[in-house]
């Protein structure tokens, strides 16, 4: 049977699984106007979890089998070590009219299609600056699922941040760059403070002057198109301050540590796709 398109003015959208990242993206659906909370539901015993999509306005069904049943997209939004056993139990209801979503970190696409019988399935990759609107999501579409459907996929993800297409090889060096790569960035917004701190400003100023200098450095390469070897050339002054920094993070192996880093991250990711 041929996939029939989802209707953009009136589909329904369920979370199977009500984490912290599944109300990240629902809130931000919310926020941006894509869908209203009324055509938006999800299932979790938890009170808590419960009260959490409730306070924006999300239906709270009461099972996972209404939730499919009631959505056109299913987005399934549990731990990687579940979502088999998930969508095994919810195959009988996952038809070639339903769009199925998955972000369970290193669970292939030919798992998932064959685990629910339906190959219109697309995987996507957010990380968790999904919270506050800034998520580096990337997607790639199963065999089944159309390009219209990665269209409206992408609209939804990108309620919550910038998307991109990829092949979903890729994936693992995704994982190693956006998927890892905030905490990467968090270490260095610590180590950035700790260096204002010995340097001998009060702590609370040392932390929001490096927050606030990587959230401008990064805006700077978004906005401007430049390179960013570029940017730093023209901040580096001869003999100058920042040169003398540069300098010695040039010594530490900066660039080569975080290349490194990246490249533990997306070897981790591929021993967990393949022992899936």
């Amino acid at each position: 049977m041929e996939a029939l398109p989802i209707p953009t003015d009136t589909f329904k959208l369920g979370f199977i699984g009500a984490g912290k990242m599944a109300e990240s993206i629902a809130r931000g659906i919310v926020r941006s106007g894509v869908l209203p909370p009324n055509r938006i539901s999800t299932f979790h015993a938890n009170p808590i979890r419960r009260q959490a999509f409730e306070s924006f306005g999300v239906e709270l069904l009461h099972k996972n089998d209404d939730v499919v049943e009631d959505s056109d997209i299913v987005i399934f939004s549990v731990k990687p070590q579940v979502v088999k056993d998930v969508v095994l139990q919810l195959r009988p209801l996952l038809s070639k009219k339903k769009l199925l979503v998955s972000i369970a970190a290193g669970v292939k696409l030919k798992d998932l299609q064959e685990w629910a019988g339906n190959s219109r399935f697309i995987r996507v990759m957010p990380n968790t600056p999904s919270a506050v609107g800034e998520a580096a999501s990337v997607m790639s579409l199963g065999v089944g699922a159309t390009e219209q459907d990665g269209d409206l996929i992408a609209k939804l993800f990108g309620s919550v941040g910038k998307t991109w297409k990829a092949d979903e090889k890729l994936f693992d060096a995704v994982t190693g760059v956006s998927g890892s790569g905030p905490a990467y960035i968090y270490l260095a917004i610590e180590a950035l403070a700790d260096g204002g701190v010995a340097a001998g400003l009060p702590r609370e100023l040392a932390l929001g002057l490096a927050s606030q200098t990587v959230l401008g450095a990064a805006s700077m390469v978004t906005s401007t198109g430049k390179h960013p070897g570029q940017l730093k050339d023209d901040v580096t002054s001869p003999a100058g301050t920042t040169i003398a920094g540069i300098h010695e993070l040039e010594k530490g192996g900066f660039r080569g540590i975080l290349m490194n880093a990246v490249l533990a991250a997306a070897r981790r990711s591929r021993e967990f796709s393949q022992s899936q």
